[in-house]
């Protein structure tokens, strides 16, 4: 289970639209220390869910489905566990199989097409785990067949963002993790 350094505010204290993605965080994730740790400032939460989800990860020239379907890939690179809950349930949602969920480390699988697999390949360069990352030739070309340079660089932007706040929601301690994360927890002894 979380534990951060920083302050945790009660579901009662949180203002209205907080105390709703409390609710949701608790209902979909089986956790809420995300929500409650955002209480300390409101507004950056307000960004993420209302301009960065709204407007570009459910918005955008890109289908939700191919969104969905990289954001799982990422998660489950990442071993969010917290993610993993609730975009699983959202990429079904969203058009993604049950099928394809189950092959996601397996790209060149039947349940992908072309596009997916690019996708799936892109993701890879992107993860926390990937320090070498690159959007090679071969990778632009497999992209370009699907994408315009302005959807693949939404893409790109899209995946930043995921990737930068995995990265955050592990150095502070917002969410619990699977065993395949690549950002342990330090020793507690070593880490006061």
């Amino acid at each position: 289970m979380p534990d951060p350094r920083l302050k945790k505010v009660s579901r009662d204290q949180l203002p209205p639209d907080l105390q709703v993605l409390w609710d949701n965080a608790m209902r979909d994730r089986d956790e809420a220390t995300l929500i409650e740790v955002a209480g300390n400032a409101p507004e950056v939460l307000d960004w993420y869910y209302n301009s960065f989800y709204a407007q570009m990860f459910h918005g955008g020239r890109i289908d939700i489905r191919i969104k969905q379907l990289a954001r799982m890939k990422l998660s489950t690179m990442h071993g969010c566990a917290f993610c993993n809950r609730g975009n699983s349930k959202a990429a079904l949602a969203d058009g993604v199989t049950q099928a394809q969920l189950d092959a996601l480390f397996d790209p060149d699988n039947a349940v992908f097409d072309a596009r997916e697999r690019a996708v799936l390949e892109l993701c890879e360069e992107m993860t926390l785990a990937n320090m070498d990352g690159y959007m090679n030739g071969p990778l632009y070309q497999a992209l370009s067949e699907h994408f315009d340079d302005g959807e693949i660089f939404e893409l790109g932007v899209c995946l930043a963002v995921l990737v930068g706040m995995a990265k955050f929601l592990f150095v502070f301690d917002l969410v619990s993790r699977e065993d395949n994360c690549p950002i342990s927890l330090p020793d507690q002894d070593a880490a006061e």
